[in-house]
């Protein structure tokens, strides 16, 4: 899928979930639309999310197998923003005690891209949220 993306979208640990599981039709039009047209980054802190979720038994595979394997077949990549500006952006946050949507809402907020995610909270309090339909 080597393809001359311009925008850029971060995905939220469950889309990245049920992208790796073949889920598509839990993705909305918009979704879908934003990630067959854009470049895909994935936050280092999704690494994380993932593998606490895999410890915990929610899902049955490494964090690192699912980011190697969408890295291969959609292009996914991670952020290598600096720490200090997702910081600056989470410091000024304070809809939610979640340190994963906090950490993951600022950095898209820092780099200035849109968001996919089917999270509600997320979608009331961050406008560049993609999810429901155009």
């Amino acid at each position: 899928m080597a393809r001359n993306r311009k925008t850029v979208v971060c995905l939220d640990t469950h889309v990245i979930v049920w992208l790796y599981a073949g889920l598509v039709d839990k993705l909305t039009e918009a979704a879908k639309t934003a990630i067959d047209e854009s470049e895909l980054l994935v936050s280092q802190m999704v690494r994380l999310e993932l593998q606490y979720i895999y410890e915990i038994g929610r899902i049955k595979v490494r964090a690192d197998t699912i980011i190697n394997a969408l890295s291969k077949t959609i292009g996914l990549k991670i952020s290598d923003i600096a720490f200090n500006q997702v910081i600056e952006e989470a410091l000024k946050i304070n809809w939610t005690r979640d340190v994963f949507d906090i950490i993951l809402v600022a950095e898209a907020k820092a780099l200035k891209y849109g968001f996919i995610s089917a999270d509600r909270k997320i979608q009331s309090n961050f406008k560049q949220t993609i999810w429901q339909p155009y």
